[in-house]
Parts: C-alpha cells; sequence; structure tokens
C-alpha cells in the first residue's frame, strides 16, 4: 500500500538536514564522547519552581481534558504579556494556546494557505520550515537573505518573490544566525505584506533572549494586525522545551478558526501544564532574564575567542542562543567542516546547509554546554579551521 504524496514528500524528497545531529547521536550510543552544540535545548532543565508548581496542578486532579483553546487563566496570561511587551491591545481572543512552537507554526499556516498556495519563508530558515509548509499542501518558496546583508531579508528580496505568494514567515531573534532584524528589515516585511496581500507568520519564540538591538514584532506596525499571525513558545523563554506548550496570537476570526482546527487535531494542551506555565508568566523579567544568562554570558566568551582571529567569521550575534560562524576562508562547505570537525575532535555543530542555500559556507554552534567546555570546544573550532586555510 502506498502512503500519501504529502507524507513522502515532506522533505522534499532529500535529506532533512540533520544527517551530522543523527551522526553525533549514533557516536554517543556507541559510547563516544561527543560535545553536542547542535540543538537548541537548553544545559538548565525546567526551573524547579514551575515543576513544583505542575506538580500541585496535577496532584490536585487537573489531569482531565482541557479547554481545546486553551484555559482561561493562561489565555489572559499571555495576551497580557504580549499588551504589555508591544502595545498592540491583545485579549485572550486573540489567543490559541498549542502544544508548542512547531504545532502553532503548522496550525498557522493551515489557518492562511489553501493546497497549492505559494508560502514564502526566509533562507536561513529553522529546518522544519519547508515540511511544515508541504505539510499544509502549500507550495513552499525561499526568499534568499544574504551574508553580506547580515541574512536579513529587503523589501527588494522580498518583492521578487510575493507575486503569487499567500504568506511570508519569518523569525527574528532569528534562527539559525542569532540576527535580530533591524527596524528597517521589520518595516520591509510590513510594506510587502501590505503591498502583496500577504499574511505575515512571525516566528517570535526568542524574544526573551536580545542581546544587542530592540526586538520589534510586525504585528505592532501599521496595518499588521489583522494579518499577522505571532507564533510563541514557553520552550526557549523558560525552558521548558518538553512541556510543549505555545501559542498563536492573531485576529479574533482566523483564532475562531484556529480553535475549530484544534478540535479536529490536538485537542488541547494538559491542565496541568498550562497551570505551570502560567505560573512561569507570573514570575516575570527576572525568570527570563536568569533562563537567558548562559546564553548572553557564552556569546561574550565567543566573541572574544574570535575577536583574536581571522580565519573564523562571526554573523552578528544579536539574539537567541546561538552562533553563526563563517567558514568559508577554509575552503570546506558547511557540511564537510562539520562532518570533519565531528571525526577528528567529537564536536557536533550544525552545518549552515541544514539551514539553506544562504547559508553554506557556515556552520551554527548552539551555546549550551557549560561555559568552559564551551571556551574549549570554540577554540577547537577555530584552531581546527586554521589547519585549512589556504
Amino acid at each position: 500500500m502506498d502512503l500519501s504524496k504529502r507524507i513522502r514528500g515532506l522533505t522534499g524528497g532529500g535529506s532533512d538536514g540533520w544527517d551530522v545531529f543523527y551522526k553525533a547521536r549514533r557516536m554517543v550510543g556507541a559510547g563516544v564522547d561527543v560535545t553536542e552544540l547542535t540543538q537548541g535545548e537548553h544545559d538548565i532543565r525546567t526551573d524547579q519552581s514551575i515543576l513544583d508548581a505542575m506538580h500541585r496542578s496535577a496532584s490536585s486532579g487537573h489531569t482531565g481534558y482541557s479547554m481545546v483553546p486553551g484555559n482561561d487563566s493562561l489565555r489572559d496570561a499571555v495576551a497580557a504579556r504580549v499588551t504589555e511587551r508591544t502595545g498592540v491591545s491583545t485579549t485572550r481572543d486573540n489567543v490559541l494556546v498549542t502544544p508548542g512552537g512547531q504545532a502553532a507554526l503548522f496550525a498557522s499556516h493551515h489557518a492562511v494557505c489553501d493546497e497549492g498556495d505559494v508560502a514564502l519563508y526566509c533562507d536561513p530558515y529553522y529546518a522544519t520550515y519547508p515540511g511544515t509548509l508541504r505539510g499544509v499542501g502549500a507550495v513552499p518558496r525561499a526568499v534568499r537573505c544574504l551574508p553580506e546583508n547580515a541574512f536579513e531579508p529587503s523589501f527588494s528580496d522580498i518583492a521578487a518573490k510575493s507575486s503569487d505568494a499567500k504568506s511570508l514567515l519569518v523569525n527574528t531573534p532569528n534562527n539559525p544566525t542569532g540576527v535580530v532584524y533591524s527596524a528597517e528589515t521589520v518595516d520591509g516585511i510590513a510594506r510587502a505584506c501590505r503591498e502583496y496581500d500577504m499574511w505575515c507568520i512571525s516566528d517570535e519564540v526568542y524574544d526573551t533572549q536580545v542581546w544587542d538591538g530592540t526586538h520589534i514584532s510586525p504585528r505592532t506596525l501599521d496595518g499588521m494586525a489583522q494579518r499577522t499571525l505571532v507564533i510563541g513558545s514557553m520552550s526557549k523563554s523558560h525552558a521548558m522545551t518538553g512541556s510543549r506548550v505555545g501559542w498563536i496570537v492573531g485576529p479574533e476570526v482566523a483564532i475562531e478558526n484556529l480553535i475549530n482546527l484544534a478540535t479536529h487535531t490536538t485537542y488541547g494542551v494538559p491542565g496541568y501544564i498550562q497551570d505551570a506555565a502560567v505560573f512561569a508568566l507570573g514570575e516575570g523579567v527576572e525568570l527570563e532574564d536568569k533562563v537567558g544568562a548562559p546564553f548572553k554570558r557564552r556569546r561574550v566568551l565567543g566573541q572574544a575567542i574570535l575577536a583574536k582571529q581571522n580565519v573564523v567569521g562571526l554573523v552578528p550575534s544579536s539574539g537567541a542562543m546561538y552562533m553563526m560562524l563563517d567558514i568559508r576562508n577554509t575552503g570546506l562547505s558547511g557540511d564537510d567542516f562539520a562532518d570533519k570537525l565531528l571525526d577528528a575532535h567529537h564536536i557536533a555543530v550544525m552545518p549552515g546547509e541544514s539551514f539553506g542555500a544562504s547559508a553554506a559556507g557556515h556552520v551554527r554552534v548552539a551555546m549550551t554546554v557549560e561555559d568552559s567546555a564551551f571556551e574549549v570546544s570554540l577554540q577547537t573550532i577555530v584552531d581546527f579551521a586554521k589547519g585549512f586555510q589556504p
């Protein structure tokens, strides 16, 4: 029996971009000591106070079916957070709670794209983006964002791809590059969406991890609130990756229809996890800063190492938990560099090619091991690169 074309075609018929990651995991399974700088997974666990709140909720009986749109307490907490941080009036009717940011991305594109619609996304991109678009029956089309422009999309870059597009997916602070989009870039995104009548799907899961610059949500700009769906999550901001709780913020009519989709797919998020999220959000920026502090600190450590050499370049690392390194001076592709590095030094990084053609000749380093191990690993990467310098 044949499987559906859609499920067989999620990765476009090629690799899903995680070959080095899977190889590293096989090595770990075989007992090899590998320093994994691949996945955006915190090296600290969920704060004990959040786990205690989750335990209290579960122990008190909040383990049955929850409200499909999300419990009012969490929807209200998300709405209040968004209103305070963006200045755009937001209520629970603008919020759908989802099982993490990935489910929110999938649902959002279902909401705005019909079968065969063109859906734009920026390259470099988070590895699941093209497959997510294919998964809803859309036709993915990349907007190339070049390294000489710090991987930020310009209005002209977007406009060149937009004549028949239905939606544009953007991500700032950005994974994989660590770039925080400038006001000019966000203005260009909004202008393109208005002029070409596109929905904007804005992935903002790293909005609490901004080290330089200012995070600007496209939803805040003129004419954008009614054509923007914002993706949020507790995963990165509160180290709750395994809890799978995220949200979509958007126009009421979109949320009403997305609730129908959730009723027929995910059927809600466990109530005790939602209660833990309400508690975590109630702790305010102090807890968010605590979760982000290791990445802010390691960014400074990494910048100091990279400043002492001229072989490995650094893409402006303004936010998130990653450094994107330019290794084109070695003459190697990102794939080859990452594979050879893993074999030689048992350090796993993600090839830039995993995130699209624009990031070829780069590697992404997740700042997700303790400080001294991160410094040793980054210095090893630099020294390894020097060995290939012409």
